[in-house]
């Protein structure tokens, strides 16, 4: 049974200019749900968009996958009064390819799971006898009608939270259907529906800054919640404001110059020799940094890789590895989730103040100035209490 998803994008939001493509905890809105998607049981997942930066972005940072497909949305499917089952219409309309599940994702929802994805689609194509589901919230709070009465409780009988059932609220994550209840309701639920329930802080929806800011804070929480006291057993480093001091050198012909501290090299060296791997990951794709990794004999560097918490997220699955071995060290904001999901973040002296606000150490030293030797003493004498045991 082939089940494919379905992300549908605007370039226009009035609410938030540009608000798929601005960066939530460093990296793109979107990104958040899109990167769940490929990691659950969805067979091929579509992004559909008129804007065609986000086409070039997935068909860059996406190479490695088969199964995210970027499809140019219609002006008129994406305009303020458009609704989303317009779009999702016009685009089953020119599918070629058959499916037997459909799952929309809403990329305004970011605390969406693969487990949340994978439990949808299993109630509906594993012979439950259910033609769609959504994802809703449980919600313990009263309710009332404009007319000054309430809807879910009596106000002389007021139940303890423990013994209130609560309302199920709908939070716009997921729904799935099958192919023919779609094409019959051309409604993206319909028929015997099943819910599934999500945690609470995924009720709030981005829909303003507001929204923004406390969806940003509950999800840097929700990664730093998993983490969890193990050996280190990798350090992923970035490379400028990290191994640099930040600052490029251009003349006629471009980029000239960097500055490496040799320091930071030895601590690297002598890192590996206690088994710890060292990766380097960054968004520029420059050949002196190549060249300079290559001098260090760093195997695993990623260049130009502008959604690294995705990266990372391959590794600690490809490795078979938990995020709580990994060490990250970074100093600005698009190292923000990898910050928040590693098991010890790192930041030097001078990294940016959002950040700093999130490391777990804020070493003495400054990028380029020994800031990655003193995070390698750091890492050495924390392993030794599991190389003692």
């Amino acid at each position: 049974m082939k089940s494919i998803g379905f992300i549908p994008l605007r370039a226009g939001s009035k609410g938030i200019p540009g608000k798929n493509k601005k960066k939530l905890l460093g990296r793109p809105l979107f990104c958040w749900v899109l990167g769940e998607a490929i990691a659950s049981q969805l067979d091929s997942v579509y992004v559909y968009t008129d804007d065609d930066a986000i086409l070039s972005f997935i068909e860059k940072e996406y190479h490695w996958t088969d199964k995210v497909i970027g499809v140019k949305r219609s002006a008129s499917s994406a305009t303020d009064t458009s609704s989303t089952e317009s779009g999702i219409l016009e685009f089953i309309d020119g599918l070629t390819s058959k499916f037997d599940v459909f799952c929309l994702l809403q990329a305004t929802s970011p605390f969406t799971t693969a487990v949340d994805i994978n439990t949808c689609i299993e109630a509906v194509a594993h012979g439950k006898n259910y033609d769609s589901a959504l994802t809703v919230v449980n919600s313990h709070r009263f309710t009332w009608h404009a007319d000054g009465t309430p809807k879910n409780y009596d106000i002389f009988n007021r139940p303890r939270r423990q013994d209130f059932e609560g309302l199920l609220i709908e939070n716009g994550a997921c729904y799935v259907t099958t192919h023919s209840a779609l094409r019959e309701s051309k409604n993206r639920i319909s028929g015997n529906i099943a819910t599934v329930e999500m945690p609470e802080d995924s009720l709030t929806e981005i829909d303003s800054l507001t929204d923004w800011k406390i969806v940003e804070e509950l999800l840097a929480a929700r990664l730093k919640s998993k983490k969890q006291s193990e050996r280190i057993t990798h350090l992923i480093l970035d490379v400028d404001g990290v191994f640099t001091d930040g600052c490029i050198y251009y003349g006629a012909d471009g980029e000239m110059m960097k500055k490496f501290d040799m320091r930071d090299g030895m601590g690297l060296e002598i890192l590996r020799q206690y088994g710890v791997e060292v990766m380097v990951m960054t968004s520029e794709d420059s050949q002196i940094v190549a060249s300079r990794m290559k001098k260090l004999k760093i195997d695993h560097v990623f260049l130009g890789v502008k959604d690294k918490y995705s990266l990372l997220s391959r590794i600690v699955r490809d490795k078979n590895l938990s995020f709580s071995q990994i060490a990250y060290m970074g100093d600005d904001v698009n190292d923000l989730a990898n910050m928040c999901a590693a098991g010890w973040s790192l930041a030097p002296a001078n990294a940016t103040q959002p950040i700093k606000n999130h490391a777990d150490i804020i070493l003495q030293k400054n990028s380029a100035e020994g800031a990655i030797r003193e995070a390698t003493e750091f890492i050495i004498k924390y392993n030794n209490r599991y190389d003692t045991l």
